[in-house]
């Protein structure tokens, strides 16, 4: 954090948060509202929470936000001209909007926090990359399960070189709650995410697979260098995938596999990952997040916890509780969100930014991903380059 006598206004204060979308009936913008306000640095004051104003002004009610507008570009202006306007902006809306909502905010000097995927299309990634390096202000990617502090331990120990070189990475990402055509009966979230017109080319992939190839790459610091992606849609009618396969073949000439599904019976959010190397392997689960395991060559398994003085001062950093104390999915979100407020706060004091989250640039590997899965996947299963 900034430290110092001679403060920018902005460091002496709580920030002010805005968000658009998150409003009756969803799911991640109460999310997004916890994450940014539990370490109190900031508070949500404003919002355009719905493209149907009288929900909108209801949703903003019931969160007892200082104002409420009928449309994200009304809000992008107003805030923009406001003495004590928002400082950032939260975008908690379907994909298909995600895009002109952060173009907007940006080209009203106000700093961004998207939720993923970052947009719609690549190119529409492409082009803010563009605007978010010609304005030099924050954008994070609320990729949140980087914010786990078994996950930085595992990314720590990856880094000192404790698992050698890695040979063989295994994700998977198993729902099932789209077992059944819930768009059909009217469940807004299935709705969105199974039309083409607001999720996109993907469904699975772009809702959950992508969070295994931002954790595959943030752990090990390797890329994937190419796919071979099969999709199903198991639930009839449905046009995107409910189902996908991927074989990896990773940047330093290791292997690996990402699997994810929103109809594998009985599962809840079973996000694991396994990393393999020539020295030792790593295996976190999700649903258990406060233990990583390592297993050295030759040695009995370690059962690392999160709160011990033995994890790795990025993994101490991350945590919030003493030992034995279950930190999970919104202190993992509000992690992303601590790293970028500060970041917020610097720029505005004229400092350089010192990242530590997801970015503009993990957007657009993401969309990257979800565009060479769909290809692979049109043409049958092929190998294609990412």
């Amino acid at each position: 954090m900034i430290h110092g006598t001679n403060l920018p206004e902005a460091s002496k204060r709580r920030l002010r948060a805005g968000i658009i979308g998150g409003g009756e009936g969803a799911f991640i913008g109460s999310v997004h509202r916890i994450a940014a306000e539990l370490d109190g640095q900031a508070q949500v004051v404003a919002g355009a929470m719905s493209s149907d104003p009288a929900k909108a002004q209801r949703s903003a009610d019931a969160w007892f936000l200082e104002r409420s507008y009928g449309s994200f570009r009304e809000m992008a202006e107003e805030e923009a001209r406001r003495q004590d306007g928002i400082d950032f902006v939260i975008v908690a809306t379907p994909n298909h909007m995600h895009y002109p909502v952060a173009k907007a905010f940006l080209e009203a000097g106000i700093h961004v926090v998207c939720d993923k995927p970052m947009t719609f299309t690549l190119e529409e990634s492409e082009k803010l990359v563009e605007l978010v390096e010609s304005k030099h202000l924050v954008f994070a990617l609320t990729h949140n399960y980087t914010g786990y502090p078994a996950v930085r331990q595992a990314r720590a120990m990856v880094q000192r070189g404790l698992v050698g070189s890695v040979r063989k990475v295994l994700v998977e990402y198993n729902q099932d709650w789209l077992m059944e055509p819930l768009e059909k009966q009217g469940h807004k979230q299935a709705m969105w995410r199974t039309d083409p017109a607001k999720a996109g080319a993907s469904n699975c992939v772009g809702d959950i697979g992508t969070h295994g190839e931002n954790l595959l790459e943030f752990i090990t610091g390797i890329k994937i260098k190419s796919l071979c992606a099969d999709f199903t849609s198991f639930v009839e009618g449905r046009v995107l995938e409910d189902d996908a396969n991927i074989l990896l073949r990773l940047e330093n000439g290791g292997k690996g596999t990402l699997v994810c599904s929103q109809i594998a019976c009985g599962e809840e959010n079973n996000l694991n990952i396994r990393v393999y190397g020539s020295k030792g392997g790593l295996e976190w689960h999700q649903q258990e997040p406060n233990t990583l395991i390592f297993k050295p060559a030759g040695k009995p398994w370690e059962r690392m916890r999160v709160g011990l003085d033995y994890m790795s001062d990025e993994a101490k950093l991350s945590t919030r509780t003493p030992s034995g104390h279950p930190e999970g999915y919104l202190e993992a979100f509000a992690n992303v969100y601590r790293r970028a407020i500060n970041d917020i706060r610097r720029v505005k004091g004229g400092l350089p930014m010192e990242g530590g989250y997801p970015t503009v640039y993990d957007g657009l590997r993401g969309l990257q991903f979800v565009v060479k899965t769909v290809e692979s996947a049109k043409a049958g299963a092929v190998w294609v380059d990412l």
